[in-house]
């Protein structure tokens, strides 16, 4: 497994759970947060997976793999629910996260 692989999945779940965080964080304050709900909930756990993982392929663990699989059903969860949602915070989540559930399946799909 190349250190660029890891560098670029780290990037990539950095930048998801930026993205999901910002997002959980608008939606907040949108006026019908109820019809929310379902976001900002996948928005906080897309964060923690995703920092989760970082976390694990920042140290090297024998877990990162196995985290990046679920990490990857996490992301498209959550990008599916923000690309039903028209407001740019949603689209800029829905965006990050699709890349960070590709960059996550490559990683886990990739030689120990």
């Amino acid at each position: 497994m190349t250190q660029e692989l890891f560098d670029r999945c780290i990037a990539a779940c950095n930048a998801c759970a930026t993205a999901c965080g910002r997002c959980a964080a608008a939606c907040l304050r949108e006026p019908d947060v109820k019809s929310m709900a379902a976001c900002i909930a996948l928005d906080t756990d897309c964060e923690a997976m995703c920092r989760l993982c970082a976390s694990l392929m920042a140290r090297g663990s024998v877990h990162a793999r196995a985290a990046c699989r679920l990490c990857a059903e996490v992301c498209s969860a959550c990008g599916d629910e923000c690309a039903g949602h028209d407001h740019d915070h949603c689209q800029a989540c829905a965006t990050a996260c699709r890349s960070c559930a590709q960059e996550c399946r490559n990683m886990a799909a990739s030689a120990p």
